[in-house]
């Protein structure tokens, strides 16, 4: 059974109500709908845990997709007990996390600003992430670090626009990753859009993300790694330059 993906449609959305509509042979536990985005796209799976009505919790570890993209599993961790299938409950999110990785993954869609070159791999942390690109030329981190602030300090709006899977087939170039298409099948597909009037940037994506770019804070560029002849690897982390020496 599909569930309902709040976070689509409200990255801040936190708690919600939900009824259990299935429970795996392995504990893992689906509802009817959650705000849990499920690891996707470069991006780790929420944890947190279900409220039960008697005020038992159940932590749960990253949620993932199941069978196909449109079922979250929400995964217990070990030893924790189950619910049973109607059973109501309360999924809260471990919402800290969260928000960090909202404010990463917001600022990867800003390095790709900065850089404007094919994404060949990625990778959303709560401390670090990556972006590696297509390029074959060096480029200053401290450069690129100063450029990404300056679109940080602006206080760009981030927004979302819906699309078909049809009008995304016919505008393949609005598509930045090299190796890893956006996802289909559900009829429409998301453009995180930054900028008035998307100014600054419009590319899919079914992240979360700030809902303005100031909300990512001081960011800079640790490190960028040459990964063969024509592939630089990029590393973000929060805070200033120097800031973890």
């Amino acid at each position: 059974m599909a569930t309902t993906a709040l976070f689509r449609d409200d990255f801040y959305l936190s708690t919600n109500e939900a009824v259990v509509t299935a429970v795996h042979a392995d504990g893992g536990i689906e509802l009817d709908q959650t705000c849990f985005y499920a690891t996707s796209g470069g991006q780790p799976g929420d944890t947190g845990f279900l409220e039960r009505s008697d005020g038992s919790r159940i932590a749960l570890g990253p949620a993932v997709t199941g069978a196909t993209k449109d079922i979250i599993i929400h995964r217990p961790l070990a030893d924790e007990t189950v619910p049973i299938v109607g059973e109501t409950l309360v999924a809260h999110i471990d919402w800290a996390r969260r928000y960090k990785l909202m404010r990463m993954h917001t600022a990867c869609h800003l390095l790709s600003v900065v850089c404007p070159y094919p994404i060949t791999g990625a990778a959303v942390g709560e401390d670090e992430s990556r972006v590696d690109f297509d390029m074959a030329q060096t480029i200053d981190k401290d450069e690129v670090t100063e450029k990404l602030m300056r679109l940080v300090g602006e206080n760009h709006p981030i927004f979302v626009q819906w699309i078909t899977d049809a009008e995304l087939a016919a505008n393949p170039g609005i598509v930045k990753s090299k190796n890893v298409r956006p996802p289909t099948g559900l009829g429409r597909v998301s453009l995180v859009c930054i900028g008035e009037n998307s100014s600054v940037d419009s590319q899919p994506c079914g992240g979360t993300h700030v809902s303005e770019t100031q909300e990512v804070g001081a960011i800079y560029i640790a490190k960028i790694d040459k990964k063969g002849k024509e592939n630089r690897r990029f590393r973000i982390r929060f805070g200033a330059p120097g800031s973890d020496a």
